[in-house]
Order: C-alpha cells, then structure tokens, then sequence
C-alpha cells in the first residue's frame, strides 16, 4: 500500500463496514501508523473514538486484530456493537472468565476459520502458555492494548496483571501493538512504551480540550459552602450525574444525605458486594439512577452518553484521575459541566491514602523466595505470608529494580543479573520513595489547578504535554475575564514550553507551563515542582539539557 492511498482506503472502510460517515479529529494519523505496521501510543478524551483506530484498519490487514481490555463490561460493549453491524468483516468473539471452556475453543475457532475479525481477551487468559500458543496460530496482524494506562505504576487504574503483557504479546509472536487510553501524563506514556516493549512507537496526543465541557471551581471554606453549592448546581442542571467522593463512608453519607433532602440518589465504591457494584451500574446505565455517588471505583466502562455533569466534592489525587472522570460528561457532544468543591483538609486524605513504606524485610523475604526458583502468585502468597494486594504491589517494585520477571504461564522468574535479594529489596525501597516524590507533585499538581486564575484547560492540558495557544473560553477563569488579563500580562519564558533542563539537585526535567511569574517543571526523578521564574534566571537555577541527552526519549 502506498501513502497517499490510505485516507480513501479507510474512509471506504468506515463508512461501508462501519457506517461512518466521516473520521473524527485525531484518528487518520494513527490509523495510518497501524497500517504501515508500526507502533503507536494514542491518548486521545474519552468518546473521541479510540476503538476505531484499530476496528478499521483491522479489516485491511492481513490476520485478526487481539484486543486486550481490562474490564469485561467494557470488552462486551464493545463486541456487541461490532457485531450488531450484521457484517462478517468486523465480528467479534471474547476469551475471558466468563466463557465455559466449550465456548472459549469456539471462539478460537471462529477466529481460525476466519468468521471473526477481532480477538478480545483478559491478561489473565493471556498469561496461560497453551492459550499463548493457540493465539499464536492465529498469527494476528495487530494487538491493540485498550486502557493502556493501567500498566503503568504511575496509572490511577493500575493493574498487576497488566505488567507482564509486554512479554505475552512477545509470545504470540509480537505483532504491532497500538496502545489506547484517554488520559496519560508525560511519566505514564513513557511507562506504557517501557513496560509494552513499543518500538519507535509514533505517539498522538490530540483533542484533549473538549469544547462542551464547562470547567468550574470552587474553594469551600466549610462542608456548608460546599453542601449549598453543590445543591445549587443539583436545582440548575438537568440528570444524570455523578458526583466523586473521597472515600467509601464519604459516598454512603452523602447519597444518603442527598435522598433525605429531595436528590434522590444512590452510592457506589469498591467495598460493595460484586453483584450490587454490577446491579448500581446497570441502574445508571438505565437511567433509573439520576444522581451516582461513587469513589473511583465508578470508573472504566461507565459508557454512557448523556451525563451532563460530575461534580467532586474532594480534591482528586492527581489530574490524571480528574481528567480521566470529568471525561465521562458529555460524551454525546452537548453542553455539560464539571464542578470541583474543594477544601484544604482535602489533601491531608490524599495523603492518607498513599500510605507508608514498604517493609524491607519483607520485600527481601520475597525476593529470596523468588531466588529459589519459578513460583506463582499463589505459591508466593503461601510462603510469604503477604496479602494479594500487598503482593501485587511488592511485586511491581522488584518488576521495576531488575529483580524478577513474568515467566512462562503463570510462573514468576528471577532474571540473569538480578539483584540478590538484600540489594533488591533496597533499590526497591529507593524506587518506591521515587514514586511516592512523583505522586506527592501530582497532588500538588492538582491542588495548583484548583487555585489557578489561568484557564482552566491551558493547565489542565499542560500538565499532559500539550500546548493550548489561547485561553479556551469554557471555564470559570476565561467566564469571568481572568484568564484572558493574565494571558495578555504573561511574559515570555526563559525556556520553551516542553523544553528540557536541568537543575543542580533534581536533575533533569521537562518544562511544562508558564502562569504569570511561575514555571512547572517534570523533573524524571521528583515528579513536578513549580518554581519562581525571577529567582530561576537571577540564580541560574536551570540550564538547557542538550538534544543528546533524554530529550530524546
């Protein structure tokens, strides 16, 4: 195939095979890296139509296209609105937990005899070698990674099971992988291109300001401010909507408080019987819940197009998270609004839930375990003693120091020239501290956005690497003038925005953002500090990082 043909190529497909009659922003040019075979990292807004950067192209390339998704409601949304097309090119199976063994070597079949198109599993049905070698055989054309963001440490929607897909897609006998997530700051894509294995992968990011979505923010000096502003968004605008609490008690009180008071609604958090989280879901979905409660937990594969608003009532833990859940208003293009009612006290929760240190001793009990040859999770957990959570998260730190390694099926390795087992459990300590550096600048990240009079969405998109020319005209900031006196007041800085540079204790960094007499850097090792730019240039503080050095990366 040949450059110029493509465009004409995949429109063809889209509108034949899929009924679309145009491609939205953001999609051709990773489409067309899938076509030349080369991998990609998308981040593109929830609703701005991931999924069909590789339902597409699939039907032009030779072998089925494997899906691997996170979230079985999400997986079978997704196959059923392939397969309600009626069209043999873009049918669907799924090998996951939910199929009986019968149904899972149909699947496989249906794929080999060429009925379907597209290949959805779990990790975990991944991680098994016979299931890799069957897939093998298929000899697929593509691998796309939905929720890419979940395989990062730095992710808020981390999954264990995610770290070890780098070496699956190797076994399956590593086709292009294009990697999808709606939200991904600079430290999350380079963990998802570490971490997958992506070679020279192309990375789009684009479409990040969503143009129907209002920005708004309120500083609540206490719980009464913030109850009367937020019953006072309730009496304005129309349902449904979800409003982010803190924590699960936080999610029960409110709902509850908000029934007695004439918002019926109802709560949502991880602590819930499996079968009720799946009943209040569906009730949304439904719309016979008009006000959704919930922690985080309401999260991934809340697909739903008419929400048209999500108010916080507690600082999220990071912009990513926030991003991530304002993302789900909207999506059906009309008006919609995000509301954040903060409070100072609101951090000290975040704090909390970070949590403390690993233990050493631990981490070095485990590591010897692993020295003694290939184990499962399970068989760790035995002779460890540690809890799967607390595993899991060991675990990822001896992943990210060297000290182990996904084996073949379920088995977990030591690698050649790893760490003995004291020297990993103290890098692993040293690399948890780094995280917890990162994660405490993402709080401060997030705490900067709620006091800033910039606009809203230049802040927001700077902290995830892109560069908004002028203010964006739907936030509060740019609503009330503010943004626009402080665009026009802002001199130029000493270092170009994305620029790399480096300072004398905290290394190397990339500049994010200019506000008025202030500067963000992300700086590789203590995640974002914000600096006065007078005292920068008097002292000197940062100087320009030469193009051989990581700005490559």
């Amino acid at each position: 195939m040949k450059l110029p043909i493509y465009g004409p190529r995949l429109r063809r497909v889209a509108r034949n095979q899929f009924g679309w009659r145009t491609l939205r922003p953001g999609q051709f040019k990773p489409m067309r890296a899938v076509l030349r075979r080369k991998d990609a990292l998308v981040v593109l807004p929830t609703g701005a139509g991931k999924s069909a950067i590789y339902q597409i192209p699939a039907v032009l390339l030779p072998g089925p296209t494997v899906v691997i998704s996170p979230l079985l409601a999400l997986q079978q949304d997704q196959i059923a609105a392939l397969n309600d097309r009626g069209d043999a090119k873009v049918r669907a199976v799924r090998v996951s937990s939910q199929e009986t063994p019968n149904q899972q070597r149909e699947a496989i079949e249906a794929v080999r005899r060429g009925e379907a198109e597209f290949l959805f599993i779990t990790p975990e049905q991944l991680s098994n070698p016979e299931r890799q070698a069957e897939v093998r055989a298929l000899k697929p054309g593509l691998v796309a990674v939905d929720e890419a963001h979940c395989i990062s440490a730095w992710g808020h929607d981390f999954r264990p099971d995610y770290l070890a897909l780098g070496e699956m897609i190797k076994q399956i006998g590593r086709p292009p992988i294009l990697a999808l997530t709606a939200t991904a700051s600079p430290p999350v894509r380079e963990d998802i291109i570490a971490r997958l294995h992506l070679n020279k992968p192309e990375i789009h990011v684009s479409g990040l300001d969503r143009r129907n979505l209002f920005l708004e923010v309120a500083y609540c000096p206490d719980d009464n401010y913030r109850w009367r502003k937020l019953t006072t968004m309730l009496d304005e605008e129309q349902r449904p909507g979800i409003i982010y609490v803190a924590t699960r008690r936080a999610a029960e009180e409110l709902a509850e408080r908000l029934t007695t008071s004439g918002y019926p609604a109802a709560y949502y958090h991880g602590g819930m019987a499996a079968g009720l989280r799946e009943q209040r879901h569906e009730e949304f979905q439904d719309d016979k819940v008009d006000i959704m409660v919930a922690t985080s937990a309401f999260g991934m594969g809340i697909d739903k197009p008419n929400i048209r608003w999500v108010a916080h009532v507690a600082l999220p833990d990071s912009p990513d998270s926030y991003f991530q859940e304002i993302g789900r208003a909207g999506r059906d293009g009309e008006p919609a609004r995000a509301l954040l009612l903060w409070r100072s006290e609101d951090e000290a929760i975040q704090r909390f839930f970070q949590g403390g240190s690993p233990d050493p001793d631990e981490l070095r009990d485990l590591a010897g375990e692993l020295h003694k040859g290939p184990a499962s999770k399970t068989a760790l957990q035995k002779a460890t003693g540690l809890g799967p959570r607390k595993l899991g998260q060991y675990l990822n730190l001896l992943e990210q120091v060297g000290a182990v390694r996904a084996g073949s099926g379920h088995k977990l390795t030591v690698p050649a020239r790893a760490p003995l087992p004291a020297a990993a459990a103290e890098a692993a300590c040293a690399e948890y501290e780094r995280q917890q550096a990162v994660m405490r600048s993402r709080t401060d990240m997030m705490r900067g956005f709620a006091q800033s009079r910039q606009c809203r969405t230049e802040t927001l998109l700077a902290y995830f690497g892109e560069d908004l020319k002028k203010p964006c005209g739907h936030c509060d900031n740019c609503a009330d003038g503010t943004a626009h006196e402080i665009a026009a007041a802002e001199p130029e800085g000493p270092f170009p925005v994305h620029a790399r540079v480096q300072h004398g204790e905290w290394g190397e960094g990339m500049v994010m953002n200019y506000e008025e007499d202030r500067m963000t850097v992300l700086f590789d090792d203590v995640g974002y500090k914000t600096l006065s730019v007078p005292v920068v240039v008097a002292n000197t503080l940062l100087t320009p990082v030469k193009a051989s050095s990581k700005a490559g990366r």
